[in-house]
């Protein structure tokens, strides 16, 4: 089955060129010009991964990602901002409302194409389920609990966490995340992982994940 993209951008142009380009490569694809109208396509077609423009009329692209980052319905959705923004507010902004990664306009088709094929590979990956002392993840369900309670992460935290628990107490330099969560092919800072970390800490608390110095992270099974 073919995966499939719901195009959000204001200017018809781009919906255009992106639809033409996108079709070509085997994916469907659905069209919206403001957020508003992407809420509802998304409701109706719960799309593999949406290209998200950030500044357009009626919603912008930051409200529409945190209003669908709240829904359990999205937790397989990739959300890829699109933005004229190159400023590093922007995008660390992108990442603490839950986008998975971003591209900068003028969009460069090839570079964006790429882009896309590596995201939807890496979301196919191997299921496997932790359960760690109070706290347990089920990635066949893209779900995390504790002490009973349910908690829904965005599918990059949720990666990072899978991660980091597939090898408890095992140190996880930053190279490493980079390369098993976002991708060689796709060019992240050290601020992207701290931002995804930090937002682990606040809904699972502090106690899980340890900082190495200078190194990495690594999971803590029990409190040190």
């Amino acid at each position: 089955m073919s995966k499939t993209i719901l195009i959000v951008d204001d200017e018809e142009d781009i919906r255009t060129i992106l639809e033409y380009n996108l079709k070509k490569e085997g994916y469907k694809t659905y069209l919206a010009k403001n957020g508003l109208e992407a809420l509802e396509s998304a409701n109706h077609n719960t799309p593999d991964l949406i290209l998200l423009d950030v500044m357009m009329p009626e919603m912008d692209g930051m409200e529409v990602c945190e209003i669908m980052r709240k829904n359990a319905q999205f937790n397989n959705t990739l959300i890829c901002f699109l933005t004229a923004r190159n400023e590093d507010y922007s995008q660390v902004a992108g990442l603490e409302v839950g986008a998975d990664d971003y591209i900068s306009k003028p969009i460069k088709i090839r570079i964006l194409v790429s882009k896309i094929k590596a995201m939807l590979r890496r979301s196919e990956t191997a299921i496997t389920n932790d359960f760690i002392s109070d706290l347990q993840i089920h990635r066949d369900k893209y779900l995390v609990v504790k002490n009973g309670e349910q908690i829904h992460l965005p599918k990059k935290e949720f990666d990072l966490l899978s991660l980091l628990m597939s090898n408890p107490n095992s140190v996880f330099t930053r190279e490493i995340i980079m390369e098993k969560v976002w991708g060689n092919d796709i060019v992240v800072g050290d601020r992207t992982i701290d931002v995804h970390i930090r937002k682990l800490r606040l809904k699972l608390g502090d106690e899980y994940i340890k900082t190495i110095k200078g190194v990495g992270y690594k999971f803590l099974p029990e409190s040190e």
